[in-house]
């Protein structure tokens, strides 16, 4: 009964169907995996935004360059602030509160290159005004904060990624910054955790990509598509297979498809038999044209080929003579 497993269509299905449930199940996981990796990056983003005032600081120079792994880490840093280039960054939101960023250039040789390395003092709320920022420390400091990644266009607010004023900043960039500096600048950024006051910390930032944003939630819903993927292939064999097992059955049964007539088989009959008959004595008739069977024709003298001259009895009494 199941020997149609053996047939080359079987074949091509049931390869099919042994090479799509694993590569489904495999990138179901896989995108699981990714989803308990952003999990995890969160987790750890926020505690190092909840230790990052109290953490023990490490060299500037051993984080860099700035990677998934690093960002977040407390450094320290030595140099002197270059008050010639206050710069504010508009449109921040801290703690649901709309605001700006002060940032500093620290011109310090503990990057490569000596390159200048941007540090946000700290935040203000409200529009951006250069008379309520107080001035950076003179002379040679030592900065401690969370390390971060350079910021994107993306990054900067809805009322940033116009034209701005003089000093003011879209985003933190080395990119933007060369442009206003004369001197390289470091592509990542400190955020000070103690600041002076007003100056409010800056919390450290989850990198792009290891947050719990929608982008995470997507790589959980790929989850569920792929497992449902294994799920329909398996279903769709066992629908064919049982199907294919019902039609041999009733193959091996002796019955008729469902919805095939008997006199689908046969096909049509030839009429035979007393129409035929009928048909030819119609033809007979019309070929007498008079109706009579049998008579002569006085006109010509001639009987009618095929029927009969006369009773048998008046055959009889005509071959008689008289005694």
């Amino acid at each position: 009964m199941y020997r149609f497993l053996l047939t080359p269509r079987w074949w091509g299905i049931n390869i099919f169907a042994v090479l799509a449930i694993p590569v489904c199940l495999f990138m179901g996981s896989w995108q699981l995996s990714r989803f308990d990796d952003r999990v995890d990056r969160h987790h750890e983003q926020q505690e190092q935004s909840r230790s990052a005032a109290h953490a023990k600081a490490r060299p500037l120079a051993s984080l860099l360059p700035v990677t998934e792994d690093t960002v977040g880490h407390t450094a320290k840093v030595t140099g002197r602030f270059d008050a010639e280039h206050p710069l504010l960054v508009p449109d921040r939101t801290v703690k649901g509160e709309r605001g700006f960023y002060v940032l500093s250039l620290l011109r310090t040789d503990d990057t490569e290159d000596g390159k200048a390395l941007p540090v946000v003092r700290g935040w203000l709320p409200g529009s951006p005004d250069p008379a309520r920022v107080p001035a950076p420390p003179k002379g040679e400091v030592t900065v401690r904060g969370a390390l971060q990644a350079s910021e994107s266009q993306n990054d900067a607010g809805d009322r940033a990624s116009g034209a701005l004023p003089r000093n003011q900043l879209g985003f933190i960039n080395a990119s933007a910054l060369v442009n206003i500096v004369p001197y390289g600048v470091e592509g990542a950024w400190l955020t000070e955790q103690r600041t002076l006051k007003p100056l409010k910390p800056v919390p450290p930032a989850a990198p792009a990509g290891t947050g719990l944003d929608m982008k995470a939630f997507q790589n959980l819903g790929y989850t569920a598509q792929w497992f449902v993927f294994a799920g329909f292939v398996v279903f769709m064999w066992f629908r064919f297979f049982r199907r294919e097992a019902e039609m041999a059955k009733d193959a091996a049964l002796g019955l008729l498809p469902e919805g095939e007539s008997p006199q689908e088989e046969t096909g049509p009959q030839e009429e035979t038999g007393p129409a035929d008959g009928d048909d030819r004595a119609d033809g007979d008739d019309r070929a007498d044209g008079d109706g009579r069977d049998g008579e002569d024709d006085p006109a010509d003298g001639v009987t009618r080929a095929g029927t009969p001259a006369s009773s048998p009895e008046g055959a009889g009494s005509r071959s008689r003579s008289p005694a």
